[in-house]
């Protein structure tokens, strides 16, 4: 038969276990955290090239546009209107 432990060292053997448990969930959540952290990271980046690719896109369309407009090419909008 087991000896019984006295009141004060049950106490402090239980402190050590949630004490223990506690670190191990810290690092469980530590690491769940980073590896979220790292995801949005990565998906941030991801759209923000896609992004800045559609701006960089967008802003040579718009030059094409204005140089055929600067070039001539706007008079047969105003034969039309004749």
């Amino acid at each position: 038969m087991a000896t019984p432990q006295p009141l004060d060292n049950r106490a402090q053997s239980d402190s050590a276990s949630i004490v223990s448990n506690n670190t191990e969930g810290s690092g469980q959540l530590t690491a769940v955290v980073d590896d979220l952290l790292n995801q949005l990271n990565s998906k941030f980046s991801t759209i923000s090239s896609e992004l800045l690719a559609k701006m960089d896109d967008m802003s040579r369309r718009l030059d094409n546009l204005e140089a055929t407009i600067q070039g001539g090419d706007g008079s047969k909008g105003a034969e039309a209107g004749k």
